[in-house]
C-alpha cells in the first residue's frame, strides 16, 4: 500500500442543477477550484457531498466524475460503505475502487450502532477485508447518522492490517488526535483532522493533513495556511490560524447551502440547490454570510492571495 500525500484535501460538495439532477460541469468546476487552490487530495462521495441523499448510481457517477476530472494530478477517496453488516458492503466497495480511487472509505457510525462494542465494529470492519480482497481503506468518523469516535486501540489495529491509508478525524479534540497519531506513528495510516480550531495542534503533533468543511468556502486560505506551515513561516501562520478559528464559527451554519450561496457570491457559475432540507436564512444570518465575505476579501489582501474564482 503506498502512502497518500499530505497536504489539504477537501471534503467535496456536489453541484447540483435547478432540478435537483447532478450537474456533473459544476462539479468539474468544483473541482477546478480545489485543484487550483493547492489540494493535495480529494474525498468525493462524502457528507458534504450530501452522501444520503443520492442514489447508488449518482454516487458512482459523481466519484467517476471526479476521478477522470482529476487526471491523477491528486489522488481520490470515497465513501463505500452505506450498510449496517459489513458483507453487505463488499459489492459497493468493488464498484467505487473500479472508478481509480485511491482507497474507500468506510463509516465508523454506518458499521455499528452507539450501545455495539468496538469488538463488534471490528468485527464488521474485518468482514468488508476479508471480502474485498486488497482494496486500500479509510475511515471516516461521520457525524451522521451518529458520531462515532475511535479510540487510539482501534487506530492501532487498523493500522496493523496495512489496509487503511486514510483517517478522517471529527473528534475537535488535539489531546484526542495527539493520542490517536501516537498509535500510527510511522505506518502509512494517515490522520486528516476536519477541524480547523484544532488543525495546526494536530499538524504539529503529526497529522498529515486537513479537510475542513470551510475549505468549500475559501480554498486558498487553506492552501496558503499549509504554505506557511511547510515553509515554518510561524508568525504569519499563527496570524490566519486565529482569522480561520473565528470565522469557523459561521460555515457550520446553512452548510452545505452556505457554502454554495459563498461560491455563488464569489462567482462561481454554480446553482446553490440542495437536497437536504434547510432552515430559513434570516436577514441576520445573511449579514453574517456577507460578513464572512468581506473578512474572506480582507484576508486574501493581506497575505497577497489570488483567487481561484
Amino acid at each position: 500500500m503506498k502512502k497518500l500525500p499530505e497536504g489539504l484535501w477537501p471534503v467535496m460538495i456536489t453541484a447540483f442543477k435547478p432540478n435537483n439532477q447532478l450537474d456533473l460541469d459544476g462539479v468539474r468546476r468544483i473541482t477546478d477550484m480545489y485543484l487550483d487552490a493547492g489540494a493535495n487530495g480529494m474525498f468525493a462521495n462524502c457528507l458534504s457531498s450530501e452522501m444520503y441523499q443520492l442514489t447508488d448510481e449518482e454516487r458512482l457517477l459523481l466519484t467517476k466524475t471526479v476521478v477522470d476530472h482529476c487526471q491523477g494530478k491528486v489522488p481520490v477517496v470515497a465513501t463505500g460503505s452505506f450498510y449496517d453488516h459489513g458483507r453487505d458492503n463488499a459489492e459497493f466497495i468493488k464498484q467505487i475502487y473500479d472508478l481509480g480511487v485511491e482507497a474507500v472509505v468506510l463509516i465508523s457510525s454506518i458499521l455499528a450502532e452507539p450501545e455495539e462494542s468496538d469488538e463488534i465494529l471490528r468485527r464488521r470492519i474485518e468482514e468488508i477485508m476479508a471480502d474485498t480482497g486488497d482494496i486500500p481503506l479509510g475511515l471516516y468518523e461521520c457525524p451522521v447518522p451518529y458520531k462515532r469516535l475511535i479510540s487510539p486501540d482501534m487506530m492501532e489495529w487498523m493500522a496493523g492490517t496495512g489496509r487503511f491509508l486514510y483517517f478522517k478525524d471529527t473528534s475537535c479534540d488535539a489531546g484526542a488526535i495527539k493520542r490517536k497519531l501516537d498509535k500510527i506513528k510511522g505506518t502509512n495510516f494517515h490522520l486528516y483532522n476536519a477541524d480547523t480550531p484544532s488543525a495546526l495542534e494536530s499538524l504539529r503533533a503529526g497529522a498529515k493533513g486537513i479537510s475542513p468543511i470551510s475549505g468549500n468556502f475559501y480554498p486558498e486560505l487553506y492552501g496558503h495556511y499549509l504554505k506557511l506551515y511547510n515553509a515554518g513561516n510561524d508568525e504569519a501562520l499563527e496570524r490566519l490560524n486565529t482569522k480561520l478559528t473565528v470565522m469557523d464559527r459561521v460555515t457550520h451554519d446553512f452548510y452545505p447551502w452556505s457554502a454554495k450561496l459563498f461560491l455563488e457570491k464569489r462567482g462561481m457559475d454554480i446553482c446553490t440547490n440542495t437536497r437536504l432540507p434547510m432552515s430559513k436564512m434570516h436577514v441576520k444570518d445573511k449579514n453574517i454570510l456577507n460578513a464572512l465575505y468581506d473578512m474572506f476579501k480582507e484576508i486574501m489582501d493581506e497575505f497577497s492571495i489570488e483567487p481561484v474564482i
